[in-house]
């Protein structure tokens, strides 16, 4: 069986700071992985083929205190990205896939495609999700809990996570329009600057996202709205799910605000449900609102609920969270920065709440994760350590 990235767990700050998780150590992430400057795994069983293993001696890290132990290989994921750039086909062709649904047809997915535009603060910090590294570490961490289905994001994230051997057995959803950059004068104007759907398909990925906010007093939202209809046709052709997250939006003082009042977001649900030639394979993400019951009513689609405002506190969030799960309709939750960066800064924990209110009691994972052993001639870093840094 293939060798496994594990985060073990330790405290950390918060936002912009390392991950934590109290039981974190349990989180282990298998498939083929980076090594040595190449994809190693086998394309049917996932075993490991030469090279070692996708850890590193001493890796990123953001906190001073004891060993944090072994982290995922970026040097040879750098190399990797610069001597064989053919390997992000290669895993993604060797990756293990599954089916959109399991038995108890619910979804927990771990949303980071905000990034690509250019959307990188949390609560009071601006640039939180700036450092790539340190978000790599918490979606490891977040992959490898029980309960995780998989992940949305852009291709640079998916790429990087799909060298590391983060998304074997996964639900992977490609998120699509990313052009309209947060702040920007044309924000509205969301053109797809990410992925399409021919190019979905090849990556052999379940799914595509996209965006799609409605301001009746804004131009832009012509086009928007028809490469979302564009979009949710080519991917139907494909046979594969499209993710629509539709808003009614506006400016306020040059700013754009998502309007989440009930009525808003029920003329934006109907909207978004007649968007391209077919809804068979349509989905929706939507935000939790305090009348979720008319939300849902509005619709027969499948829906999964957007994570909402990191700022609150989480126990009032769990509790929407769980109130709108229990609808009919609701297929799950669709969660980013809550979860990456909760304001504890263990993810591991955050994520284990957030599957249970989606799956029900979920499988505990083992009290300690496997041994971590660094590749030859590597040796353990302490924390603090940054000689895997780029400079």
């Amino acid at each position: 069986m293939p060798e496994s990235l594990s985060v073990p767990a330790d405290g950390s700050p918060g936002p912009g700071g390392s991950v934590s998780g109290g039981s974190v150590s349990g989180g282990s992430v298998s498939g083929g992985s980076v090594s040595g400057g190449s994809v190693s795994g086998d394309p049917v069983s996932g075993d490991p083929v030469s090279g070692g293993s996708a850890r590193a001696g001493s890796t990123p890290d953001h906190a001073s205190g004891p060993d944090r132990g072994q982290r995922p290989d970026f040097a040879a994921l750098r190399e990797t990205r610069a001597h064989r750039p053919e390997a992000v086909a290669e895993a993604a062709a060797a990756r293990r896939r599954r089916p959109l649904l399991a038995a108890r047809g619910q979804l927990m997915l771990v949303a980071a495609d905000h990034p690509a535009r250019g959307a990188l603060g949390v609560r009071g910090s601006a640039m939180a999700m700036a450092d790539r590294y340190d978000l790599l570490e918490r979606l490891v961490v977040a992959l490898g809990r029980p309960g995780v289905d998989g992940v949305l994001g852009t291709a640079d994230i998916l790429e990087d996570l799909l060298l590391l051997g983060a998304l074997d057995g996964k639900v992977v959803v490609a998120s699509m329009n990313r052009g309209g950059l947060a702040g920007a004068h044309f924000e509205l104007d969301d053109r797809f600057t990410a992925y399409h759907a021919d190019a979905v398909a090849a990556g052999g990925f379940e799914g595509g996202k996209m965006l799609c906010r409605i301001d009746l007093a804004d131009p832009g939202t012509a086009a928007t709205l028809e490469s979302c209809a564009r979009a949710v046709t080519a991917l139907a052709g494909h046979g594969l799910m499209a993710m629509v997250e539709p808003f009614l939006s506006r400016r306020v003082d040059g700013k754009v605000h998502n309007d989440l009042s009930t009525e808003a977001v029920v003329r934006s649900v109907a909207i978004a449900s007649g968007l391209g030639a077919t809804s068979a394979y349509t989905w929706l993400k939507l935000p939790v609102v305090p009348d979720m019951g008319t939300v849902m009513a509005a619709t027969t689609l499948p829906t999964l609920l957007l994570g909402g405002d990191p700022d609150a506190a989480p126990e009032e969030t769990y509790a929407e969270w769980e109130k709108a799960l229990a609808l009919p309709g609701v297929r799950g939750l669709v969660v980013g920065r809550t979860l990456l960066y909760p304001p504890d800064g263990d993810v591991a924990a955050a994520v284990d709440t957030a599957a249970r209110l989606v799956h029900g009691q979920v499988a505990p994972p083992p009290a300690t994760g496997p041994a971590a052993s660094p590749p030859v001639g590597a040796a353990a870093g302490p924390a603090g350590d940054r000689s895997e840094r780029p400079r």
